[in-house]
């Protein structure tokens, strides 16, 4: 027999979530093949079996959270005996997640049958009282970071995951709520009528279906609001010429298609991105408390649309790379992103990230920053266009919007300005002999 575990998918994390199984019980397996996929705060990924046998028993539901190194499968040798599926492994209950998962169906009939947030309650104080009696409070990498910028105390937040553990939801929870001591007028009633003052999405009777968020989008969610919450944002937009590197990606596109490689317009936005940022260092940092931490490896975050979200896979070393090994690059990673086939490292460790809402036609757009960076480019749609050129003339020239989301908090809009002009002057004197 071989016990099938809930991988580490990355050092900060801490859970994951099956999105389904791929193989049934009763199923013959061979080793490194497809068994499960899961969803993290960081990848979608699907996970290889770690041995060749039969499938004989579950232990994790779809849609279930379960914390890494936890046994969700055995898989036995062949003609071993199949066992019922087993009811869930005990961790699993208390996640945060799996209670969400339960929600959506409460708002039409949640008057009456909601034991549910009274089981949740007597949860809340578990935590503080611990953490009173001065042991640390468990949380992740992230979760100490959000704490230490809002001048949180974590023994002040209630943990609801695993063994009181804090959550990315429990400290936002905190933090839109604002500090307890706030309400002694009211105490219990006065949280109350908080959620009342959002505008409820539908009423009974309307005509809706209800989808519960996947992992993915939920993570996604969470991300987007805290950078906004942290980061001062402020955006700046350049217009671009390409005209010349149109003309260079014309000439050379044959040769390198002949080598199994897209030449295409972001390949000369990333060589030109980490030029600009060679120029410019500090839009390559980060910001820890009242310290600034320049990176000196450029690892470039390429935003991947796909069906079921958006994900960030990061090119390392980038500064090591010409436009064809970042070409081939991010071919590599975006292939792999859409059939599921990221590794955890292969989504982090990034210093910068552009993303393309130009492909989808868009003239410019004004991204969120990526936490803990500090910028992010964003590239508008590149098209023919009607300018005035040499001696006052009318002629055709291929342009563009590039914008640039900043963290005000460090980066003046002057410095951000010197970055976008040095990227908008080697855009438009590329050097062929570059390509």
């Amino acid at each position: 027999m071989s016990d099938v575990v809930m991988p580490q998918m990355g050092e900060s994390i801490a859970e994951g979530t099956i999105v389904r199984w791929i193989k049934k019980v009763g199923d013959r397996v061979d080793r490194d093949e497809p068994l499960f996929e899961i969803s993290t705060d960081k990848v979608d990924a699907e996970i290889p079996s770690p041995s060749a046998g039969v499938l004989v028993e579950i232990r994790a539901k779809e849609g279930e959270t379960v914390p890494v190194n936890s046994v969700v499968a055995v898989i036995g040798e062949a003609g071993a005996a199949v066992a019922a599926p087993a009811p869930p492994i005990a961790p699993v209950a208390p996640i945060a997640p799996a209670a969400v998962a339960a929600a959506p169906p409460a708002p039409v009939a949640a008057s009456a049958p909601v034991p549910a947030p009274a089981a949740v309650a007597p949860q809340a104080p578990a935590a503080p009282e611990r953490a009173a009696e001065g042991k640390k409070q468990k949380s992740s990498p992230l979760v100490r970071r959000i704490a230490k910028d809002h001048s949180v105390d974590l023994s002040r937040v209630a943990g609801t995951g695993l063994g009181g553990r804090v959550t990315k939801d429990d400290i936002l929870g905190y933090l839109d709520k604002g500090p307890a001591p706030a309400a002694p007028k009211a105490p219990a009633q006065a949280a109350a009528p908080q959620p009342a003052a959002h505008v409820p999405a539908f009423k009974p009777g309307d005509n809706v279906e209800i989808v519960p968020m996947s992992v993915m989008r939920r993570k996604i969610a969470e991300h987007m609001v805290l950078s906004r919450r942290t980061s001062a944002h402020v955006h700046s937009v350049f217009e671009v010429d390409y005209t010349r590197v149109a003309k260079i990606r014309q000439a050379r596109k044959a040769d390198y298609e002949r080598q199994g490689v897209k030449l295409t317009y972001m390949s000369f936005l990333m060589k030109a991105t980490v030029d600009a940022l060679k120029a410019v260092p500090v839009i390559n940092t980060s910001i820890d408390g009242d310290n600034i931490v320049y990176k000196k490896d450029i690892n470039l975050g390429i935003a991947v649309a796909l069906d079921w979200g958006l994900i960030v896979p990061v090119i390392k070393h980038a500064e090591e790379k010409n436009v064809l090994g970042l070409s081939r690059a991010i071919q590599d990673l975006a292939a792999r992103a859409r059939s599921k086939q990221l590794k955890p490292d292969d989504v982090q460790g990034g210093t910068f990230t552009i993303t393309n809402p130009g492909v989808f036609g868009a003239q410019f757009g004004m991204a969120i920053i990526s936490q803990p960076q500090v910028a992010i480019l964003g590239v508008g749609t590149i098209e023919k266009r009607v300018a005035v050129v040499e001696d006052d003339a009318i002629g055709i020239r291929t342009k563009g919007y590039l914008s640039i989301g900043y963290d005000h908090r460090l980066i003046d809009g002057a410095v951000a300005d010197e970055f976008m002009s040095h990227l908008k002057q080697t855009i438009e004197n590329f050097d062929p002999d570059a390509v």
